[in-house]
């Protein structure tokens, strides 16, 4: 399930204060449909890269709002300024952080290969029909 991208990811928050920079090739892309991120996104779903936590160097202030999930708590990093959603630690992939699409400097280049929540995903959310579905997770 893994994507490549050849290039180095660069992205941050709407105002500039947070700012990151991936080394490695996201391990996975998906589509994150569970109602806690559909409010930390303010739509239907969560458009999230997997990446190696060693791979991810930020620079900034990131705050952290902790939330219990299904399968155990996610660390949601958003900036304090603009408040902007940035990145994301699964308390269950400690050795893994998520980068949300929409924060690439290039978000065109966001593949997703999944979508996972599929049970809460909203009616009127329009999912890609080829993209493998997951109702509970991974």
């Amino acid at each position: 399930m893994s994507q490549t991208l050849s290039q180095t990811l660069h992205g941050g928050c709407a105002c500039g204060a947070v700012r990151y920079e991936a080394s490695a090739a996201p391990l996975l892309m998906l589509n994150c449909h569970c109602r806690h991120c559909q409010q930390a996104s303010g739509s239907a779903y969560a458009a999230t890269l997997v990446l190696p936590t060693s791979s991810v160097q930020v620079t900034g202030e990131v705050r952290y709002f902790r939330r219990e999930g299904e399968h155990g708590a996610v660390e949601r990093g958003f900036c304090p300024v603009c408040g902007s959603p940035v990145i994301l630690k699964l308390e269950r992939l400690a050795d893994m952080i998520a980068i949300h699409a929409a924060s690439l400097d290039d978000p065109s280049s966001y593949k997703p290969a999944m979508d996972i929540f599929t049970a809460s995903a909203q009616p009127w959310d329009v999912m890609h029909p080829d993209l493998p579905k997951r109702p509970h997770g991974l």
